[in-house]
């Protein structure tokens, strides 16, 4: 029979128009239908194609629900999962709620985790920035997550100046006559223990002792008329950093600090750049082919800082004259000693040496991705310090190894069907140990986008300090989200409870224990103050006494484990539930858990404090009226945020994402605009440093009334309104819908 072959003609809408058809023929003799007739089939042929239109019909169906692909997805609020027109062809996600995702999660948490063989693994020897060590660190974290399958996985690398001693003319302490003859040698300890970014060169003078190094210590010192300007200070480690306790003697006029340990003998590491990032490229990202600038961060020391070890410490406490130290300073196990500046010897001197040189190294970021499915523009961001000039078994060695556990954990769960709403980046940063360097310079390389891409920050620096209270840092747009977390997360101490149900046993006001502010020199405070991205950092401490091992080279896995009762891979698997549940969240929820209104009660706080100062301002003829105003703006608008989102459609893709930048850019609105990036890095006025924040604008309040400046009052009270003023206006959303009450 001959081959048939038919053509269709869809398109006639008008009678004149030809209607094509091919008769029974040969193949390739087609003819034209007449005008006005129809096309006919042979009812042979109608039952033909109707069986084959059925059997392709059938196998679809078949073929269909057999490759079905299921993918899963969750509210963590427990509501219905949404649905966007961009994903209308594929299939409908399976629906999980909370719990049943919670219980996933910590499912494959547990199996096959190694945090104790992890941990010991990366914090087994000393490994700096620029040491080949941390570069076959660096290469294991690499492969490592591209063993997961990540959906990406890269390295980022910068260059930056370090600085490091001199192989060949180490730093000096000793004590000196009125002929610059040495007396006594003083021996500082370990040669290697130093303080990045210290001036260099050489000092003389008496020497003070100071306590901590804390503002209030210096006013405590003026209020007994005892001066510290032209000496050297000796302060002991502890509740401030290294770069605060330098900063705080520059400002009282010293020439130089010594800086003990004062319960162990070794001596502590710390780098004392007042700031974060490459200081040698303020504002600028430490790329190769950056053209720096020709200045320098305003944080770097113009005196020298260099650490000593307990024993050299006594000596030269021993040695201070005049009165006998304030009780509540005394060192612990020091016997009573002198103030200073005199030593008992009033033609004696302490002279300081520090020879430390600069040298330029190549920092690697260890970056491994999971792209979300609704928002993939949207980074959820965690990451830890891996670099560590000891074996950093507490200082790099938990946090490499949760993030590590933590990009393990999550993509386990997506290659099993499970989906985030917004992608979630896990970052191992270098050059930690030199001022967070890795983290900043890659926030100063994308600074222009991230605070569109970048949702929020989850530092795991630092995570292990001890076994007894839980504590979070962290920005005030967290705090809810906190709190949720920890009420499903077991205690390490009591099984049986919460860390939430553990901490209200501990006392009533278990915010007060748990929360606390950001600190100045990590990566977490960085990404706030700096890029305006919401930061939140877990950790476990001790209750009184601190981990006295932290930035020594006794920082190893037996000596943490010892202080935390051999609880050390119990505790850290709490940190990963805190950090992970709080990821899932952040990842998944359909509108972002960020409390945006909490901005509201601090500023109430702050307000009511600046009240004390009314008298005074209008002295002046000033008022804080535009201020307060200012607050009722950005409280009015972030009630109608929570409005809109109330009675707004959370099923539709585009209004949900359309909530979603208007809160993750709340940090960010925290910045103010009327600062330079580079002269004042930390633009956020209630966290951030430098003239438009609120923390100066209360110190110059505080002062006499004849040290005020009424022009940079003026200016301080603009700026940190009118900052206020704006984020109140981009909460409220389009041009029209602002309302002035000025």
């Amino acid at each position: 029979m001959p081959s048939q072959s038919y053509s269709i003609y869809r398109g006639v809408e008008e009678e004149d128009e030809a209607e094509l058809h091919t008769e029974d023929a040969p193949q390739g003799n087609q003819k034209t239908n007449p005008k006005g007739s129809r096309f006919r089939i042979s009812p042979q042929y109608q039952k033909l194609i109707i069986a084959i239109t059925v059997s392709a019909f059938a196998a679809f169906i078949l073929g269909y629900l057999s490759t079905r692909r299921t993918c899963t997805t969750c509210d963590i609020n427990g509501g219905d999962s949404t649905s966007d027109e961009s994903y209308e062809e594929e299939p409908e996600p399976i629906r999980m709620d909370w719990s049943d995702l919670k219980d996933l999660f910590t499912k494959y948490l547990k199996d096959g985790g190694q945090i104790e063989k992890t941990i010991r693994k990366v914090s087994r020897t000393a490994h700096p920035a620029g040491s080949p060590e941390n570069e076959e660190l660096a290469d294991y974290i690499l492969q490592t997550f591209q063993s997961y399958n990540m959906d990406h996985t890269w390295v980022a690398s910068h260059f930056a100046e370090l600085q490091f001693p001199h192989k060949s003319r180490p730093n000096t302490l000793k004590i000196i006559d009125g002929s610059n003859v040495t007396v006594e040698q003083i021996p500082i300890g370990d040669p290697d223990v130093y303080c990045p970014y210290s001036a260099t060169g050489e000092v003389q003078g008496g020497l003070m002792y100071v306590n901590y190094g804390r503002p209030e210590d210096y006013k405590e010192l003026q209020s007994w008329n005892i001066k510290v300007g032209g000496s050297l200070v000796i302060v002991r480690t502890g509740l401030i950093s290294f770069a605060e306790k330098v900063h705080n003697a520059e400002e009282a006029g010293a020439v130089g600090v010594l800086i003990f340990p004062d319960s162990e003998e070794t001596p502590v590491y710390g780098h004392v750049h007042f700031g974060t990032g490459d200081p040698n490229t303020p504002g600028f990202p430490s790329f190769n082919h950056t053209q720096f600038p020709p200045f320098k961060s305003s944080g770097l020391p113009k005196i020298l800082a260099q650490p000593i070890s307990l024993s050299s410490a006594r000596t030269l406490l021993s040695k201070l004259g005049n009165s006998t130290v304030f009780e509540k300073w005394r060192a612990a196990d020091f016997p009573s000693h002198g103030m200073g500046p005199a030593l008992t010897r009033a033609d004696h001197k302490i002279h300081l040496g520090v020879t430390n040189v600069a040298c330029g190294v190549e920092l690697h970021n260890v970056f491994g991705s999971i792209t979300g499915r609704y928002e993939p523009e949207h980074y959820i961001v965690v990451g830890a310090q891996r670099d560590s000039w000891g074996p950093g078994a507490a200082k790099s060695g938990v946090g490499t190894t949760l993030v590590l556990e933590l990009a393990r954990t999550l993509t386990m769960m997506v290659h099993n069907g499970f989906q985030p709403r917004r992608s979630i980046l896990f970052v191992s940063w270098d050059g930690g140990d030199f001022g967070s360097i890795g983290a900043t310079e890659w926030l100063e390389g994308y600074l222009s986008m991230l605070h569109l891409k970048a949702a929020a920050y989850l530092s795991l620096d630092t995570p292990l300090l001890g076994d007894e209270n839980f504590q979070a840092k962290t920005s005030p747009l967290f705090n809810s989200l906190i709190e949720n977390v920890i009420k499903q997360v077991h205690s390490p101490l009591q099984s049986q409870q919460s860390i939430y149900d553990y901490m209200r046993l501990k006392g009533s006001n278990w915010k007060a224990q748990v929360i606390a502010p950001l600190q100045k020199d990590t990566s977490a405070f960085a990404f706030t103050a700096f890029a305006g991205v919401p930061a939140l950092e877990f950790s476990f401490v001790e209750g009184s006494v601190p981990y006295k091992f932290l930035d020594t080279k006794r920082d190893t896995y037996e000596n943490l484990n010892e202080v935390m009762h051999g609880r050390l891979p119990t505790v850290a698997l709490s940190v990963a539930e805190a950090a992970g549940l709080s990821l899932i969240k952040l990842s998944h929820d359909h509108i972002l858990p960020l409390d945006y209104a909490a901005y509201s009660d601090v500023l109430l706080k702050h307000l009511v404090n600046l009240q004390k100062y009314q008298k005074k301002l209008k002295s002046r003829g000033l008022t804080l009226d535009w201020l307060y105003s200012a607050r009722g703006d950005y409280t009015r608008a972030t009630q109608r945020l929570k409005k809109a989102i109330i009675q707004s459609d959370i099923h539709n893709e585009k209004v949900i994402q359309f909530f979603n930048v208007q809160i993750m850019r709340v940090e960010f609105y925290f910045l103010s605009q009327y600062v330079s990036a580079i002269s004042s890095p930390y633009r956020h006025i209630l966290l951030g440093r430098g003239e438009h924040t609120l923390e100066a604008l209360m110190e110059h309040l505080s002062q006499d009334q004849n040290d005020i400046n009424d022009s940079d009052l003026r200016k301080q009270i603009a700026l940190f309104t009118w900052t206020l003023v704006g984020a109140a206006n981009a909460l409220n959303g389009e041009v029209w819908e602002v309302q002035r009450s000025f």
